[in-house]
């Protein structure tokens, strides 16, 4: 389903390498039927947990009411609004999740069976999780801990999310995944699944190349468009936005391991101007490639901060 671009959200991730935001809503003293939440969409996934309160949440026009404790699970791309039920405070902590996240694991069987289905859209998880569901009874307190890390915000605690998040998604699909005989089909769903997986093997191998959409469409053989619309929904992320941070993933990885200058190491990963790929490194990994090469700002940059 397509709903109207002036109700996308642009939602704002701080570190696009860690595709992950908290967002802890307070609406103090709301009226019974104040909205709580403005009418929107974004191609994020959102779990949203309901810490004081009552509302209704409506998500793709159905109506699904939240108490304490109650996790609404939002897929991406889903229009959704809400409204306190009763006068008084309404507070709940949302969680934005894009799938980009887990590309590592695009070459993992087991992910690609039992995880990706619901990434890609194939499979629905329940909208509404309850503390009282016993089926959800180990993804609720993860859910916590997650939120603890992205509030406390210790050291490395991006890598601890990024495990927590895909851990929690793995017991999601096992709580509800469908009989097993679904799976036969399942796994072919995704036309050109192993070409594509070539594909991101070959940009990943020659970042120094120019890349194209019309080249990397020709590769699987299909037409621009619809390669584009298959690149975002298996890996969340557009062609150009994937390719770019490959490129400053190996840039930060030869600034921290070579004496390279970066004009070389922009070169090296298919940047000619060193203008644009300072200002594209800073985009994707919060610091300047100076900061990098001086071990200055890495603090910084794992709290999604940056002071350049």
């Amino acid at each position: 389903m397509t709903y109207p671009k002036e109700l996308w959200e642009d939602t704002l991730i701080e570190n696009p390498a860690y595709p992950f935001q908290l967002f802890r809503n307070r609406c103090p003293s709301v009226q019974a039927g104040a909205p709580v939440l403005y009418l929107h969409w974004h191609e994020h996934f959102e779990f949203l947990l309901m810490k004081e309160g009552s509302a209704v949440f409506h998500i793709d026009s159905r109506p699904y009411v939240a108490q304490k404790g109650d996790v609404m699970l939002i897929p991406g791309g889903s229009l959704h609004v809400g409204f306190s039920l009763a006068e008084g405070d309404v507070h709940y902590d949302c969680i934005v999740v894009n799938a980009s996240l887990f590309n590592d694991w695009l070459h993992d069987p087991v992910h690609i069976q039992v995880v990706a289905p619901y990434l890609e859209g194939r499979h629905r998880f329940p909208v509404k999780l309850s503390d009282r569901d016993e089926s959800a009874s180990g993804c609720i307190p993860l859910l916590h801990d997650i939120i603890g890390e992205l509030t406390n915000k210790p050291a490395a605690y991006p890598l601890v999310v990024k495990s927590q998040l895909h851990l929690l998604f793995t017991l999601l699909a096992r709580a509800y995944m469908p009989a097993p005989d679904g799976w036969k089909h399942d796994m072919a769903y995704f036309p050109n699944r192993e070409r594509f997986k070539e594909l991101i093997r070959f940009i990943e191998s020659n970042l120094s190349e120019k890349l194209t959409v019309e080249m990397a469409a020709g590769k699987v053989n299909l037409n621009p468009y619809y390669f584009c619309k298959l690149f975002k929904r298996l890996t969340g992320r557009t062609f150009i936005e994937y390719v770019n941070m490959c490129r400053v993933k190996e840039a930060r990885r030869l600034l921290e391991s070579t004496q390279d200058s970066v004009t070389e190491i922009a070169a090296k990963v298919g940047c000619e101007n060193p203008n644009y790929f300072t200002k594209m490194y800073k985009r994707y990994m919060g610091v300047t490639p100076s900061r990098t090469r001086k071990g200055e700002g890495r603090a910084d940059w794992r709290n999604g901060e940056s002071k350049d």
